[in-house]
Parts: structure tokens; C-alpha cells; sequence
């Protein structure tokens, strides 16, 4: 069996290499289909936009897509924590750059990795360039180069340029220490700082921290040679500024006496528990190294209840990330075409961070990190990396800094339109899938997989337990789910497994047939086959979740859907005040996520089955954190039709209006008018949908919902997560037929957010002495 730390190396190696090598890819923004078509986007048509640049070269950005790339350029020198391996082994970290700007910021993004180590060679390189990006991001250059290659740079380009590795954690973590430093009660003209650490990220961070009012003299840095004294011959001239102490031989624990905040940028376990304690009163500790900090969260607040404490770590409050950062000030910048990114933008930056920070958290926010309430206060100094507001709170901040201090070329008058735009970029709902994973990693729950003997199922079952997501349970013959995981090196040595038709589980199914028939004893089933059918491990595995020795079930990989859905009818059975079930699907597309309903159940519902549908999803819609905003679907609009198929869906919009009238539903209408609003103003202006973005829609029938998601998703290139069981009293979730793994997983999120609504069961013994409960509780401090 290969050890943890190879199966994420394959995983990874995996990730990188399926399908398409790598992680970007270019596509047209332009129709490309008809021989008119390539007529304009190249000869002859395409020298139109020649000429008029060529007339006035600011037309580049009218008529090119310069203004919204950005070259993130590396020579592969410092690369994360490996070092100088050289460009091309750098070059998927550069792609995971452009997909960071690309989501968060929706910045395209060319990578470029220079064979170069020569810092003058290098810039005159880059400098080439310039015609072709809006702006640059240098990445992993080693210091001391990195600091003069960045400063020439924007001497000679009249593009935002910015090394990132230096000014992200500077920008990020001065906002934090704002923060920090008001709640403690500290003036930054007074604290004393040690700073461990004299790297690229380590210089940035210290003269930002000079800019925002702290003073030379108060610092004191170590470097891997240790203490920067000034006797010590050699110092660039950035370090000579910090070089504020004669003391050639002072340690690190004798410089933390008495100091207020300690920077720490340097090596993980560099900083113990007797040095915190010696700090002075109401510390402030940043221990940003990765992926181990210099101290450890726990060991921090172990020795001071009184410090304030961040990492560079999503696993504890107050994350010090660059991506809060470099995608929304990359995109202010852009969106007012700076000829730079200088101080006052930074600054505005770090701002614009810290402010955001005092301000009321959305419901989503406090859902991805499963508190009720997140507010400003000693573990909420910076704002979470998957806060909507990011995106137009910091652009705009820079953007108006670019204005004020003279280099945006062009003028934004309308900030609240601007605001708008920035949102729509991207959708306020589109990082839904990394708020749901961040959520169930706040309270993991159990989940039985009853076709464990499955290749796909043990994957996703390893890397939901790798990421502590959930508590995995396998139901199958425990030989044959090791010799396929052993085949496939998949690691569930910590995963229990339990055959239902196992002698040792003969007991277990006895209680369960018991349970069994008094639920059926009347519906079809007698004693004898109740125990019988416990041997099936659908069965067995939704009593497991019936009983509370399981929260949630995934099933229906192998079996048809009806097959799959039954036995959780029949145990679990639904809701108080549910009718019928309903099928749900979430499609996650480039325009927000789209629920869709009813797309696995109900064949041709009445209205009022309709209504009660539309109820239900409605419901589940607001546990993702998300408003519902719901078309009722036919091929009529408003009664353009009088078919007893529209007046059908007319009535169900009827009543549910009537059921619940704050919620933003209309219908009936067909799927194109629900997403033309300006047709729909224009023709329709009583509609309650008019200006609203609708997220969910809902179907006239089975056949509809079907046919529709299938087409989104195969031919829409749409991700697609469910079908999603709605009116169930516990989560009991099917599989479609083939199921990729990434299926499986969205499923197993769905899952897990689901049972932390409707499952309260206290963890069984057996659960409480696995290794995985007492890692998680170690976790939880």
C-alpha cells in the first residue's frame, strides 16, 4: 500500500495530466462557424482593427483583448518551497496562477517561462512584451534579482507590473495587522516588531508596514544567518535599512522579549511557546510560513490568551492568502488601464482588506465556514478567501487610487454601475462548490457507500476522508473492496468496512428486519423477507442512516434509478407535510449555478404536485446559501397559450404565490424569455422576474426536466451535481448510472450539507475511536 503522501502525488500527477494536459486553454470570444466569419476574425476582414491602432494605438484595447490579459512570467528560480528548478518545472504553478486570476477576477492570463537568470536579460525580455498584455505578474524570482528586475520593469513599461511573491502577503497581511493592531490597542508608530525572515516577502512586508507609520528603528530581522546587525558586511541596500541593531550574537528568543508583533516568513517550528510568552502585553503573532507556520496555532494561544494570531493556513481564523489580493487589485488596475501599480493603490488595497473585514459577513460566507455569525474580533482580522464582496470592494478601491494619483488612463464616473459589472463578471453564487466543500469540512458527517466494490466509489470515498470532509462507511465483501483498492493504490486502511451478508453482522440485521417489518408489515412485506432483505446492502445502508449508526447514503452507481431510490422511500420514508419526493439537479454554469427540478421523480405532476415541487425547491435552494429566483416552465408565456398544459403550470405559479408570497416566482414562461430580461421588461413588465437573475427553473413534467438538464450538461459543457433527492426526513442521495468521481464527490458534499440540516446523531463509539475523530478533534483544539 503506497503511504499518503504518493497517493497525492498521484492524485496530482493525475489531475495535471487527464484529458487535456494541464490546466488552461484558449477560446474564441467571437462566432467562428461560417466562412464570413473567418473572413472577419482573420483575412481580410481582420486588418480593419489593424489600421485603426495603427492610426492611434489606444485602439489596441478597443479592439484586442490586451486589456483584460495578464503575463504571469517566471524564470523558475524560486518556485514555491523547491527552490530554483528551473522554468519549465515552474510552469504549472504559473497555470495555477491564471486559473486564480481567471475565477476570482475573470482575468485571462498567458503564462510565460523565461530561460533566463541573467536580471538585465530578463527585464529587456519582458519589456518586449509589453504590446501584448494589459498588465504583468512576476512570480517565484529569487531575491535579491526579483527586487531589481520588478523596480526596473516599471521604469520602463507603462503597464501595471507587480511581484507578487512580494507585495501579495505585504498587502495582505498589513490589512490584517491594522486590524489586529486596533483590536490590541497598539499605535503602529510604537509597537516593536521582530520579523523572522529576510526574503522578497519579508522586505515587502516591512516597508509597507514602514508606509502605514511604523518606524526603522522599532524593527528587528533575522535571516538565515540570523540577526541583521549592522556590522555585518554585504547588506543589500534593503536590509540596511532594518539593520537596527549592533548586537552581532542576539537570538531570536532575546529579541521577542517585550515585543508587541512578530512577522514570521521564514521556516515552520522556528518559534516556541516560551518565546510567545515573553512577548509583550496583548501580542500580535503572524505566522506565515507554509505549509507549517513558525508556531503553530495551538501552541500560540496555548501560551497567550491574550494574542492575536494568523497563519498562512485555511484550517485556522485568520488566513494571510495572496488571493485576496493580487486578482481584484490586478483588476482595478486593468479596468482603468494604469500605466502602474504603485503605492497609493497598495495602499488602498490594504484599506479597502482591513475595512471590509469590520463589515457585516454574508449568509454564504458564515455558511462556507458553518458559523452563525462571523464578526470582526480577534479571529476575524482578514477577510475569508471566499467572500462574494472581494471582488468589488478591492477593485474599485484601487481603481479610484489609480484616478487619484494620476496613473489611469481612463476615468470611471458611474461607481455603482461599475459595481454591477464587476459582479456580474463572475456571478456572486459562482464559487457555490468551494463554499459547500469549505462548509462540510466545519462539521464532517458519515457516509455510507453501498457499492463500495467499485473503483470510482473507493476513490472518492479516500479523498473525501484525505480531505476530512466526511466519515466514510463501505458496504460490500471486504476482500474484493481490498484487492480493488490494493489494484488501484487506494489507501482505506483507516475506512471500516461491513458486509451486510457477513455472520458477524447477523445481529445487525436481525435488529434491522425488526425495524424493517414494522415500517412494511402491512405493505407487502412479511418477517421472513424482511430479514431476507437486509441482506441487500441499499437496504442495509438506509437503516444504517435510519437508526443513526450513519448520517447520509450514496447510492445508484451501478443500479437503475427507481431500483436505488426505493428501499429509502420505504425505510427513511419523507418529510412531515411532504406529498411526494422530487429529483433536483444543480448545474453549475458559466452564467451561476441553475437548480433544476423536477428532473428524476414525478412524471406528469398535477399543479398542485407542481407547487408543492417548486415549495421544496425553493427550500433547498436557500440551505446553499442562495435566493431562490424561479421560472415555471412551459412552451407559453402569460397565457399566449390556453392549452391545458400551460394552464396547468399558470395554476401551480398560482398557488404557489398564494403559498408564499415573498418568493420571487413567475411563470408561465418559456426558458427563453426567463433569461432575456430585456424582452421580458420590454413585454412583460408586471413579471415579478423582471431585473432578477433566475437561478432556478422548474418543469412542466419529467420528460422536460430530463431532456434539458442532459442537454446542459453535454452539450452546454455545464458541471452537473445531483440528482438531488428533495423531501426525504435524512439524506439519502442517488447516483446517475457512471458517475465520474468529481460527480461522486459533488454528491458526497451535497450529501454531508444535508445531513448537517437534517442530522443531529451523536458520533457512535466506533466512530469516536477512529483515527480520523481523534485527528479531527485535535483539529477542533
Amino acid at each position: 500500500m503506497l503511504k499518503k503522501k504518493e497517493l497525492r502525488r498521484e492524485q496530482a500527477l493525475e489531475y495535471h495530466s487527464k484529458g487535456r494536459p494541464g490546466k488552461i486553454e484558449v477560446i474564441p470570444t467571437k462566432e467562428a462557424k461560417t466562412q464570413r466569419d473567418l473572413s472577419l476574425a482573420y483575412s481580410p476582414g481582420v486588418a480593419e482593427p489593424c489600421k485603426e491602432i495603427h492610426e492611434n494605438i489606444e485602439n489596441v484595447y478597443k479592439y484586442t483583448a490586451k486589456g483584460n490579459l495578464v503575463a504571469v512570467i517566471s524564470n523558475g528560480t524560486a518556485v514555491l518551497g523547491l527552490g530554483d528548478i528551473g522554468p519549465e518545472a515552474g510552469k504549472p504553478v504559473m497555470e495555477g496562477k491564471g486559473v486564480l486570476f481567471k475565477i476570482f477576477a475573470d482575468i485571462d492570463v498567458f503564462d510565460i517561462e523565461i530561460n533566463e537568470k541573467d536580471p538585465e536579460k530578463f527585464v529587456q525580455i519582458v519589456k518586449s512584451l509589453e504590446p501584448t498584455f494589459g498588465g504583468i505578474n512576476l512570480e517565484d524570482i529569487k531575491a535579491p534579482e526579483c527586487f531589481y528586475i520588478e523596480t526596473k520593469l516599471k521604469e520602463l513599461l507603462k503597464i501595471p507590473v507587480m511581484h507578487d511573491d512580494q507585495h501579495g502577503t505585504a498587502i495582505i497581511s498589513s490589512a490584517a495587522l491594522l486590524n489586529a493592531l486596533e483590536l490590541q490597542k497598539k499605535k503602529i508608530d510604537k509597537v516593536k516588531f521582530v520579523v523572522n525572515g529576510a526574503g522578497a516577502a519579508a522586505m515587502a512586508c516591512s516597508r509597507l508596514y514602514v508606509a502605514l507609520g511604523a518606524k526603522h528603528e522599532n524593527f528587528v530581522m533575522f535571516d538565515r544567518k540570523g540577526v541583521v546587525h549592522s556590522q555585518r558586511e554585504g547588506l543589500d541596500e534593503e536590509k540596511k535599512k532594518f539593520a537596527t541593531t549592533t548586537n552581532t550574537s542576539l537570538s531570536l528568543l532575546e529579541a521577542m522579549k517585550d515585543a508587541d508583533v512578530f512577522i514570521g516568513l521564514s521556516a515552520g517550528n522556528t518559534v516556541t511557546e516560551e518565546m510567545v510568552k515573553a512577548m509583550a502585553k496583548n501580542p500580535i503573532v503572524f505566522a506565515m510560513a507554509n505549509p507549517d507556520p513558525e508556531i503553530s496555532y495551538e501552541a500560540a494561544t496555548n501560551a497567550r490568551k491574550d494574542v492575536i494570531m494568523a497563519t498562512g493556513r485555511s484550517d485556522y481564523p485568520n488566513q494571510v492568502n495572496n488571493v485576496l489580493g493580487f486578482p481584484f487589485i490586478f483588476r482595478g488596475a486593468l479596468d482603468v488601464r494604469a500605466t502602474q501599480i504603485n503605492e497609493a493603490m497598495k495602499m488602498a488595497a490594504v484599506k479597502a482588506l482591513a475595512e471590509l473585514a469590520k463589515s457585516p459577513v454574508p449568509d454564504m460566507v458564515n455558511m462556507a465556514y458553518n458559523e452563525k455569525t462571523i464578526s470582526f474580533g480577534p479571529e476575524y482580522i482578514i477577510p475569508k478567501p471566499l467572500d462574494p464582496r472581494l471582488l468589488s470592494t478591492v477593485a474599485p478601491a484601487v481603481a479610484k487610487a489609480a484616478m487619484e494619483s494620476g496613473v489611469a488612463q481612463i476615468q470611471i464616473t458611474n461607481w455603482d454601475h461599475y459595481v454591477i459589472a464587476l459582479n456580474k463578471r463572475l456571478g456572486l453564487d459562482n464559487q457555490l462548490i468551494r463554499v459547500l466543500g469549505n462548509k462540510a469540512r466545519r462539521e464532517p458527517k458519515r457516509i455510507v457507500f453501498a457499492e463500495a466494490d467499485n473503483v470510482k466509489i473507493l476513490k472518492t470515498a479516500q479523498i473525501v476522508y484525505d480531505e476530512g470532509m466526511a466519515f466514510p462507511i463501505l458496504l460490500g465483501n471486504e476482500n474484493k473492496i481490498r484487492s480493488i483498492a490494493d489494484e488501484n493504490h487506494i489507501d482505506i486502511e483507516d475506512i471500516p468496512i461491513i458486509d451486510p451478508r457477513g455472520d458477524d453482522q447477523e445481529e445487525k440485521r436481525k435488529h434491522f428486519a425488526d425495524i424493517f417489518f414494522q415500517k412494511r408489515q402491512r405493505r407487502g412485506f412479511n418477517k421472513y423477507e424482511s430479514y431476507k432483505i437486509m441482506r441487500d446492502r441499499n437496504h442495509f445502508g438506509c437503516m444504517m442512516v435510519e437508526t443513526g449508526e450513519a448520517d447520509a447514503m450514496i447510492s445508484g452507481l451501478t443500479r437503475n434509478y427507481p431500483d436505488a431510490i426505493r428501499p429509502a422511500i420505504q425505510i427513511i420514508g419523507t418529510e412531515e407535510g411532504v406529498k411526494k419526493m422530487a429529483g433536483m439537479y444543480l448545474l453549475l454554469t458559466k452564467r451561476g449555478p441553475l437548480f433544476m427540478a423536477d428532473t428524476t421523480v414525478n412524471f406528469n405532476p398535477t399543479a398542485e404536485e407542481l407547487a408543492d415541487i417548486t415549495l421544496m425547491v425553493a427550500k433547498e435552494v436557500r440551505h446553499f446559501g442562495i435566493i431562490p429566483r424561479i421560472a415555471m416552465l412551459s412552451y407559453s408565456n402569460f397565457g399566449t397559450s390556453n392549452s391545458p398544459e400551460a394552464r396547468l403550470v399558470a395554476e401551480a405559479t398560482k398557488i404557489v404565490k398564494q403559498s408564499n408570497p415573498s418568493l420571487i416566482v413567475d411563470g408561465e414562461m418559456q426558458a427563453s424569455l426567463a433569461f432575456s430580461n430585456d424582452i421580458l421588461k420590454e413585454n412583460y413588465p408586471f413579471s415579478s422576474l423582471v431585473d432578477q437573475e433566475v437561478n432556478t427553473l422548474i418543469f412542466p413534467n419529467l420528460a422536460a426536466g430530463n431532456v434539458a438538464y442532459n442537454l446542459l450538461k453535454e452539450v452546454g459543457d455545464a458541471d452537473a451535481v445531483g440528482p438531488i433527492l428533495l423531501g426525504l426526513k435524512k439524506p439519502v442521495h442517488v447516483l446517475q448510472l457512471g458517475s465520474s468521481v468529481r460527480s461522486i464527490y459533488n454528491m458526497c458534499l451535497v450529501a454531508v450539507i444535508d445531513a448537517q440540516i437534517k442530522c443531529k446523531n451523536a458520533p457512535d463509539e466506533a466512530f469516536k475511536k477512529s483515527s480520523w475523530w481523534k485527528k479531527l478533534k485535535r483539529k477542533e483544539g
